[in-house]
């Protein structure tokens, strides 16, 4: 089972450097908007692009309606190169839910 966090959570974490937060959306989204911080690994590809990053202690995994996060999130856990003890949740409701500020890409 994946833990899930509510995006008022991941709001308060970020500006926490252990903190990876994972936009699984699609290049385009990620763009026009999303969480400060965030890394874009659209699900498509994350099972391709897994081994190219560094992961952390805690991860946490935003897609549209928090559904597909889940997936990923039990994905990357499943990932040799993440620590056992690695905390990897999804982002309850996606980014219909948040109501933070949004960075964007030009």
């Amino acid at each position: 089972m994946v833990e899930e966090i509510s995006p008022e959570d991941v709001e308060s974490k970020i500006d926490d450097e252990n903190v990876q937060i994972v936009d699984i959306r699609g290049p385009g989204q990620f763009k026009r908007g999303h969480i400060p911080g965030a890394i874009n690994v659209p699900m498509s590809d994350l099972p391709s692009r897994i081994d190219e990053h560094e992961w952390g202690d805690e991860i946490v995994v935003a897609c549209p309606i928090g559904q597909s996060s889940v997936q990923a999130a039990k994905l990357i856990s499943s990932f040799e190169a993440v620590d056992d003890d690695a905390r990897v949740a999804s982002m309850a409701g996606g980014y219909r839910e948040w109501n933070g500020e949004l960075q964007t890409e030009s």
